[in-house]
């Protein structure tokens, strides 16, 4: 192994909690380990065994890889931008809506909010089908079972998250003896074959981001839900609308003062109004869930 080290600048009121509380969300650090501000990522990037390591400083996220091939070098040097949250400018959206009675005191009480995104493409995509109308704790522990079958451990021993020629390898009986639901693991599965066939190509420039979900909800089993979401962990597009998202629509009816969470249809017509940057309207959402009034 080679450990290869540099510094990624980080901009002016990094917001270090966004990115340590999305990389810490499984306890067991089966294959993100957090400890203060330390950031440690196990994924397998053509077939190699790589980890990611991130320690965030004031202006700068000091940064290694440790990997036996130089080959994933650009791959994982992405990654790294994707874990740190770069890909989106938080301040367009701020500027944007200081002025708005609903967004302005949001943004204003949480500057700077980040997006951290996967690691990789098909790590958001296979998380968003993972993650399909469960809670969140149950999410995660499929997520870890999954890992474990379809992954492998970096010679540190942290478990690596799996590409899609390591879970085409399962059959879905090894799935659903771990509580994956058969509907959920056919899914999977069927994703897994058809990048490793080349019948879906997941690699996209900015540009391309329409055709890619339109390739994506061709595939049996994925829905809007799950594609806007691989669109904003995955590729870091600004302007994805996650009006299906049941926890984005209660923060709406909260932000409007309704009793009643709005339904999808209102929802989509609510966030167009924050084109071409849904994306960032979506997070202040969530966020806005776990903040005070005031």
């Amino acid at each position: 192994m080679t450990l290869h080290r540099f510094d990624i600048d980080l901009p002016a009121g990094y917001r270090r909690q966004d990115a340590l509380a999305f990389h810490g969300r499984d306890a067991e650090g089966l294959a993100e380990r957090v400890e203060g501000d330390n950031i440690d990522k196990g994924v397998l990037l053509d077939g190699v065994p790589v980890r990611l390591g991130i320690v965030l400083g004031d202006s700068a996220a000091r940064c290694t890889i440790d990997t036996a091939a130089d080959s994933v070098l650009p791959a994982a040097h992405a990654a790294l931008v994707n874990m740190l949250g770069l890909r989106i400018d938080p301040s367009l959206f701020e500027a944007a809506v200081r002025d708005d009675p609903l967004f302005g005191p949001l943004t204003r009480r949480t500057p700077g909010l980040r997006v951290i995104q996967s690691a990789t493409v098909f790590e958001a995509l296979t998380w968003a089908v993972i993650g399909q109308q469960i809670n969140l704790p149950f999410a995660i522990a499929l997520r870890r079972s999954f890992i474990q079958q379809a992954g492998r451990p970096h010679a540190d021993g942290l478990w690596c998250y799996p590409e899609a020629q390591d879970v085409a390898r399962l059959d879905i009986e090894q799935l659903t003896s771990r509580k994956f639901s058969r509907a959920k693991a056919e899914t999977l599965l069927r994703l897994a074959h058809l990048v490793t066939e080349g019948e879906l190509r997941l690699e996209a420039a900015p540009g391309e981001l329409a055709a890619t979900a339109a390739r994506l909800l061709a595939v049996k089993g994925i829905g809007p839900w799950t594609v806007n979401y691989a669109l904003l962990r995955g590729y870091g597009d600004p302007d994805c609308s996650l009006h299906g998202d049941v926890a984005v629509r209660t923060a709406i009816g909260r932000l409007q003062g309704t009793p009643t969470r709005p339904g999808i249809a209102e929802a989509e017509a609510f966030l167009a109004t924050y084109r071409p940057q849904r994306t960032m309207a979506a997070a202040y959402l969530w966020a806005s869930l776990n903040q005070a009034a005031g």
